[in-house]
């Protein structure tokens, strides 16, 4: 059975299927913050959509990070690295990308057990 949560008309912002759950893209709301007032937010969208999904942060599988600016990855790994489970760490891609707005400084995709 496949479980679909905050569906919109164009994609599900988190899709159980198979034991795991997977989170899209997730971005700030607050386009003004800096690298780490972003990552804060994203990182704490993705901890709230694990949770309605049935998970948590600790049970993270895979973390997909998009920056348009690569120069930011250490201000964001200084967050990331605060946040995430230190003794069940996930698989990780770090990326530099350009996001859909460009005042956005982050986007992040998981995937975690159930």
């Amino acid at each position: 059975m496949i479980k679909y949560f905050q569906s919109g008309s164009r994609m599900s912002q988190a899709v159980v299927y198979g034991g795991l759950v997977h989170i899209a893209g997730q971005v700030a709301e607050d386009r003004k913050a800096g690298i780490e007032g972003q990552t804060s937010e994203v990182l704490s969208k993705v901890e709230a959509l694990l949770v309605e999904a049935g998970s948590s942060k600790s049970k993270l599988v895979a973390v997909n990070i998009f920056l348009p600016q690569i120069g930011d990855f250490d201000a964001m790994n200084s967050i990331y690295d605060a946040w995430v489970d230190s003794a069940r760490l996930p698989a990780r891609a770090c990326v530099e990308a350009r996001l859909a707005d460009p005042d956005l400084r982050i986007e992040v995709t998981a995937v975690a057990a159930v």
